[in-house]
């Protein structure tokens, strides 16, 4: 029973603060910054913003 307590106790504090640690090397390293720039990647002269052109089984809305 103590094993399972320790590993759950562990856990309880260990988690949280690598999700902090991951957060704060993130903003320190500039990986938050950005975010529309990041958001446009996916488009390209074959497929502007704002016009989809995608066809999902032969369903295409415009």
């Amino acid at each position: 029973m103590p094993v399972i307590t320790l590993i759950l106790l562990g856990s309880i504090l260990l988690l949280p603060a690598a999700a902090l640690l991951s957060l704060r090397w993130a903003s320190r390293s500039g990986q938050l910054g950005r975010f529309d720039r990041a958001a446009l990647l996916p488009f390209d002269e074959e497929e502007p913003v704002g016009r989809a052109t995608d066809q999902i089984l032969g369903d295409n809305r415009r």
